[in-house]
């Protein structure tokens, strides 16, 4: 629990893009392939529900990943707020959209170098 404080800290102080604590996380299979797809969303990037979908293999699925997305049990650390609509709107996140806001503008304007992950 403390290394989870410590990295959350670390991150809104723009000292981390990624977290390194075990994640557990409980729900159905397709709610965690979904979650599974979020950890691998770069920091600082966005994705569409609909992009999203289509990486599921599930291009027709677009608001059941939306509604999986939504039950997210780890928001900001499995970064659901990295979804954004298919025409670059903000929509959909359980804390609000002023959160999910800041937490694109957190991400965006941070300077760290650490952007690696190995992708979709």
């Amino acid at each position: 629990m403390i290394q989870c404080v410590n990295e959350l800290d670390e991150y809104f102080s723009k000292k981390r893009t990624t977290f390194t604590f075990m994640l557990k996380m409980h729900g159905t299979s397709f709610q965690q392939k979904v979650w599974n797809k979020l950890l691998k969303i770069l920091y600082g990037k966005t994705i569409s529900y609909k992009t999203l979908a289509e990486r599921l293999g599930s291009p027709a699925l677009t608001r059941t990943v939306g509604s999986a997305n939504g039950k997210n049990p780890l928001a900001i650390v499995v970064p659901c707020h990295r979804v954004i609509g298919n025409d670059g709107s903000l929509t959909g996140y359980a804390g609000g959209i002023q959160i999910k806001k800041r937490l694109l503008e957190l991400e965006k304007n941070c300077e760290t170098g650490n952007l690696f992950f190995d992708g979709f």
